[in-house]
């Protein structure tokens, strides 16, 4: 499975439909040929500090962004019928996802998901540091471009 799309989301608030940014990761026979970066106003563009806190953005930052409902048509290609992978992706990412197409009323794709997190059984930050791997942790596209590459490591340590 060389070919497959990373997603990291981080949200606003606890509330699961609160996506404020979208990083995505599509790598075609191994090598990675589109990055996705989105800023996204969650609903009401409302934040909780703490969070913001973990990130960095904020209401200021997203309030001229388009919402989720605005942007899934850019991102939607790369997940539907996809295979898509992200980091704790079982315990957060897929969920997020479903939550926030459930609250846009938009019907939820068909796609398989994997998880870098029950491959390695520890946390990105760990990972990262561990395997000398950039990252600029809570950011999406700096969190997707380290799954991909953990998920590319793993495939190679498959074939061995």
């Amino acid at each position: 499975m060389n070919s497959f799309t990373t997603l990291d989301f981080e949200t606003a608030t606890g509330y699961r439909n609160s996506i404020c940014q979208v990083g995505l990761v599509r790598v075609e026979n191994g090598i990675i040929t589109k990055e996705i970066n989105i800023l996204v106003q969650p609903p009401d563009n409302y934040y909780w500090s703490r969070f913001t806190d973990i990130h960095g953005i904020s209401a200021k930052t997203t309030l001229n962004a388009p919402a989720f409902d605005q942007v899934w048509h850019l991102i939607a290609p790369y997940i539907e019928n996809q295979n898509v992978i992200a980091h704790n992706g079982f315990g957060f990412d897929f969920p997020v996802l479903a939550k926030t197409l459930n609250y846009y009323n938009l019907p939820t794709p068909d796609y398989n998901k994997f998880c870098t997190y029950k491959i390695y059984k520890t946390n990105l930050a760990n990972l990262c540091q561990e395997h000398n791997i950039p990252l600029n942790h809570h950011d999406a596209l700096s969190d997707a471009k380290a799954c991909a590459e953990l998920y590319l490591r793993s495939l190679k340590l498959e074939k061995r």
